[in-house]
């Protein structure tokens, strides 16, 4: 897995829920909606509870910008993933 791709979670009270890979170390992905959970507010999450859920990623320089946009672009990019696999 690498930063930008979208994930889906396995297990905890996200169990079901879309995220994009916004962080990443050893043991743990850190996680974003663009919503609840904002890119520079994480959540830690360990490999073992994810899983990736489609081939279509943000880039990584997308997420690397410091202003606000990102967490709309974030919102707005797993809203289109949404859509394409009710």
């Amino acid at each position: 897995m690498k930063i930008g791709n979208v994930v889906l979670a396995k297990a905890g009270k996200e169990k079901g829920q879309l995220y994009v890979i916004v962080a990443l170390d050893d043991k743990y992905a850190y996680l974003s909606d663009g919503k609840r959970l904002k890119k520079d507010k994480p959540k830690k999450k360990s490999f073992k509870h994810i899983q990736k859920f489609t081939n279509l990623s943000l880039s990584e320089s997308e997420l690397l910008d410091q202003n606000e946009r990102v967490n709309a672009l974030i919102r707005k990019f797993l809203s289109k993933i949404r859509s394409e696999h009710v």
